[in-house]
């Protein structure tokens, strides 16, 4: 370790491979709990950040496919973009792909045991999932909920492959806000919460 203000000089035989690797240590050695990224510390670290919780919603009636997903962001105001992430092999991306559309809808803070219904692999479908969200037939084809605290409806304009994911771009058609003084239902460290 060298004082503050000292600057290091290779000199004659000196490795650059050790002036690299001492270059390099200050980045992890002194720094407390910094881990090597592994999937379960991913995931611990990234469940620091707190989220909304949306239903992503292909189809409706008979046709219906739902989804609990925390992965919305926007992406543009001109013209009005959004993205979303789903698995890769998941069952929502070809049925989202062939079919061009999608609709996103932001879940209220008494929707809890519905994100949970919808986050099972065995979670109901068609006309079952319909029923249970009280859930109408958008402008898009796809299923939306009035009781959301908003809910956007999307034509696909682009699907970018990301490792296991693809990210979705939907350009929204249409919107729906809910009641004044509709709160979201937040997702943090793992567990659902509330705003403060």
């Amino acid at each position: 370790m060298t004082n503050p203000g000292t600057t290091l000089l290779a000199g004659p035989g000196t490795a650059t491979t050790a002036t690299a690797a001492t270059a390099a240590a200050p980045e992890t050695a002194g720094a407390p709990g910094i881990t090597a990224p592994g999937i379960a510390a991913f995931r611990t670290a990234m469940g620091s950040f707190p989220t909304g919780v949306t239903l992503l919603t292909r189809g409706s009636g008979d046709d219906t496919v739902v989804m609990t997903l925390n992965s919305l962001t926007s992406v543009s105001l001109d013209p009005l973009l959004l993205l979303v992430s789903v698995k890769r092999e998941g069952r929502m991306r070809p049925r989202i792909s062939e079919a061009g559309s999608f609709a996103v809808n932001v879940l209220a803070e008494g929707q809890r045991e519905i994100s949970t219904d919808f986050s099972r692999p065995d979670r109901p479908a068609g006309l079952a999932a319909m029923r249970l969200l009280d859930a109408v037939e958008g402008v898009t084809g796809n299923a939306v909920l009035p009781s959301a605290a908003a809910s956007f409806e999307c034509r696909l304009e682009a699907e970018h492959e990301a490792g296991d994911h693809v990210l979705l771009i939907g350009r929204v058609v249409a919107l729906a806000g809910g009641a004044p003084g509709t709160r979201p239902l937040v997702f943090h460290r793992g567990r659902y919460t509330a705003l403060a």
